[in-house]
Parts: structure tokens; sequence; C-alpha cells
């Protein structure tokens, strides 16, 4: 096996040995804290510009499949494991964990202490490192640890980011039938307004999708299914789309996708949203929800290092329950640098206290840090996508009654 070196910016070294592809990247070092659910880290592209460390000891050991991907590829700088399975076992799996970043060229290395690791950073928070199975001098490394750009002020998000719009139909997966579309749902736009040209009462038609607009940051593929499951039409957009664009396209409502890196990045998309304010019911989740509070005039600020698993507890301030749910973030949002004291803080992280939810009270306006489209277990968090087409019910209701 070939020999790969990790090096930190602050010096620390690890030593261990190459998977996947070779050769050398760069990128902040995060950990995840999930057992499962690799396959989807790997292609999650808010982990676009950062190398990932997974906890749990063995990973790969059920494989890969064509079906379980956030996108159509890996969006992770590289990959960093004690022991990656060479031998799965799981009926669904179509080739290794290994193969799978050889063929899409992602450098990874096990072979190492990520104990250790995981508490190297934990103390002295997420920083940039190199893996290299080509330059094994470890000083040549730190240099160049030391030279990456990091994720301040970056614009990642055009890197994932779809470029022109696109329509979205497919449901979630089901056992034994895969992903399907709905065919109640199987409406286009075009169709939709010849059936609202002669049924001007909504109640009357016979498809009744809500119109979504999704402003595409890096989204993931099953927050897409889970707007289709809860009866969205979605219209997915790039994140440089004007407001005005979105609007022409007549939404019931808007959605903010996650992505990668610093909000701050993105201020064309902030512009953009901010115009969109009261104009339309809008969810955000993740990058979506710091772009939110941005355009509302908000501040965020960068974690030590940040909430990357599926095990973080987050208590609903308006219910008293506690979910366990999905995270992957870098930055927060700082609620109360938010002028507009129409805005409620609905969720916090029970780890750190950190800002997970919030909402308008008078707009129909919300979202959260975390990710209720994933299912690491629960479905706890699953009931956002409702309270998104309950807004958009309650606008059309009220068009429908001034009609």
């Amino acid at each position: 096996m070939k020999q790969a070196l990790l090096t930190l910016a602050d010096g620390a070294i690890f030593e261990g040995v190459s998977f996947g592809a070779e050769g050398e990247t760069v990128g902040e070092v995060v950990f995840n804290t999930s057992m499962t659910g690799y396959q989807e880290v790997l292609t999650d592209p808010s982990y676009k510009g950062q190398m990932v460390v997974m906890t749990y000891p063995l990973i790969g050991n059920y494989g890969i499949n064509p079906e379980d991907v956030e996108s159509t590829v890996p969006a992770v700088e590289g990959f960093i494991v004690k022991e990656a399975s060479p031998y799965p076992s799981n009926w669904r799996s179509t080739r290794t964990l290994d193969s799978y970043l050889k063929e899409q060229g992602v450098v990874g290395i096990q072979g190492i202490d990520t104990r250790a690791l995981t508490r190297h950073l934990r103390d002295h928070g997420a920083m940039e490192g190199v893996i290299s199975t080509r330059d094994l001098n470890p000083d040549s490394l730190i240099a160049k640890a030391k030279a990456s750009p990091g994720l301040i002020g970056r614009d990642l998000v055009k890197e994932v980011a779809c470029t022109s719009p696109y329509t979205w139909r497919e449901g979630p997966w089901q056992l034994g039938k895969g992903y399907e579309g709905s065919f109640e749902f199987r409406v286009s736009s075009f169709e939709l307004a010849d059936q609202l040209a002669l049924f001007p009462n909504p109640s009357t038609l016979t498809h009744k999708p809500f119109r979504v607009v999704a402003y595409d940051c890096g989204i993931k593929l099953n927050i897409l299914r889970r707007l289709v499951e809860a009866g969205c039409d979605v219209t997915v957009v790039p994140p440089d789309t004007p407001a005005s664009t979105v609007m022409g396209l007549a939404p019931d409502g808007v959605f903010v996708s996650n992505g990668p890196g610093d909000p701050e990045g993105v201020p064309y998309l902030i512009d953009n949203v901010q115009k969109l304010i009261g104009a339309a019911p809008i969810f955000g989740i993740c990058l979506g929800h710091q772009i939110l509070g941005l355009a509302l005039g908000g501040r965020t600020y960068k974690l030590k290092f940040g909430h990357h698993g599926g095990n973080q507890p987050v208590k609903d301030l308006t219910t008293g329950k506690v979910e366990i749910t999905t995270q992957n973030h870098g930055f927060a949002l700082d609620i109360a640098s938010i002028p507009d004291k129409e805005i409620e803080l609905t969720h916090i992280n029970l780890n750190d206290q950190t800002v997970e939810g919030m909402r308008h009270r008078r707009l129909p306006i919300f979202s959260v840090q975390y990710h209720p489209e994933a299912s690491p277990g629960p479905h706890d968090a699953s009931y956002l996508f409702q309270r998104f087409v309950d807004l958009m019910a309650s606008k059309r209701n009220r068009e429908g009654a001034k009609g």
C-alpha cells in the first residue's frame, strides 16, 4: 500500500496509507460524527472546499450504490478514515468505497489515528490541510496548507450550483420501486396555466401542486425529493437568478438551499433574497438559513469546528421537543444582530446553544440550520416541509378569497 501524509496548517502530521485516488489535495479539515451515511457525506455539495474525517473507525462496510448520492459527483476535497472496508456487504452495493473514490478522483488516506485527529481539531479548530501521496516532505506540505485560501469570503456556491434552470418531479425512494415520480404532480407550468385560465378557482383544479422556485446553492437531491413528496412542483434556478425572474415564475413559495462555505461570499444571492422578502413564503435550509439572516440585516460568524454529523440535538422552542438532527455547517447566524424585531428564535443547538432556526412573526418566512430532509434514523424534522406547504396553502387561499 502506498504511503500518504496528512499535514495541517498548524504543523500537525499524520502518517497513513493511500486509498481512493492517488495525488494531492488541499482543503479545510473537519470531522463528521455519523456512523453511517458516508456516501451522502461524500456527495453533499456543502462539503466543497473541505476534507472530511469520519470519526467512526470502519467506513465503507456497506459499499456504494448509485441511488444514495446527494449530487452527481463527490464534492469533498479529500476523505480521511481509520479503516476503509475492502469487503462491503449489502444487497444494494455495486462497488467498494475505494473503487468509487478512484473512479471519481477523490484522494483518500486511511490507517491514521482518527480519534487523535478529531481531538486535535476539536481543541484547535478546523483548519486547512493537505493529503498527498506525491509529496512526502512534511515541511513542504505544511507550507501548502498555510497557503490555502480557506473558506472565509470565498464564493464556493458557484462551483457546485446549476448554471441553468431545470424542473424536478422525482419523489423519495421506495423499497422495491426505487425513485418514482408522482403522477399527481406531473404537470408542467404551461398545463397549469391552461387549467388556471379555464378554472380560476383553485379548488376546481385536477392538479394542484405548489409551485416552488428553489435557489440552488448546492442543493441536495433528497431536499428536492422531499419537496415533491410534500406536493410541490419544483423549478430549480441558479443562485444568481434575479428576484424579478423568480417572481415572474409566479411561485407559491421560494426555497433557499444548503451550500458550501461562507454565506457572506455570495452577496448576489443575499441581495436577491432580500428583494423577495414579503413577496412569497420563503423556506431556507443550512446556508439558505444563513443567507436569509443576512438578507434580514443580520451577521454570521465562523464556528470553531462546525457541526457535521447525524446526531445533533436541537430543541424546538415553540413545542419544547428535542429533535435528533443531521447537520453540516461551519458558520452560524447571530440572530441578535438582525434589526427586525419581528424575527423569533425557534430552535437552538443543545450542545453549544447556537441558533438552529428562526421565523418571522408576521411574514411567511422561516428557516433552519440543520437538514430535515436527512434521516439518520429518526425522522424528527420532516414536519418542516409540511410547514412550508401550509404557508403556501394559506397564501393561495388568501389570493383565492380576494379573487
